[in-house]
């Protein structure tokens, strides 16, 4: 019977240790899953920055070649640029893009 007393008297120290015991294995799982998760979405982020500078550059050869860039492509490439920049991107894509929106927006005559 001394166990029952024993178990008795310290009930709550023990409850306290096997939860504190779950608490912290609880929070080393969803830490190495919020790491996990935040990697995913890094290299995800790094991956469609990529796509938008590779779609500046494309605009920007393919306008230049051109001579001039209508208004309805200048109006797509500053949502492309403002998508890329709000994701870190500020490289050469964002010469390429100024330069994108200084061309003349129609043909020069006689073209």
């Amino acid at each position: 019977m001394e166990i029952w007393g024993y178990i008795q008297a310290h009930w709550i120290e023990w409850l306290f240790a096997v939860v504190t015991a779950a608490a912290g294995f609880g929070y080393r799982n969803v830490s190495a899953r919020l790491k996990l998760e935040q990697e995913k979405n890094k290299a995800i982020a790094d991956g469609v920055q990529s796509l938008l500078r590779e779609s500046i550059v494309e605009n920007y050869n393919k306008y230049t070649d051109r001579g001039y860039c209508p208004i309805y492509a200048k109006e797509s490439i500053k949502k492309v640029y403002t998508a890329y920049h709000n994701l870190d991107g500020n490289d050469v894509a964002t010469e390429l893009y100024h330069k994108l929106l200084a061309m003349p927006e129609e043909p020069k005559e006689g073209e």
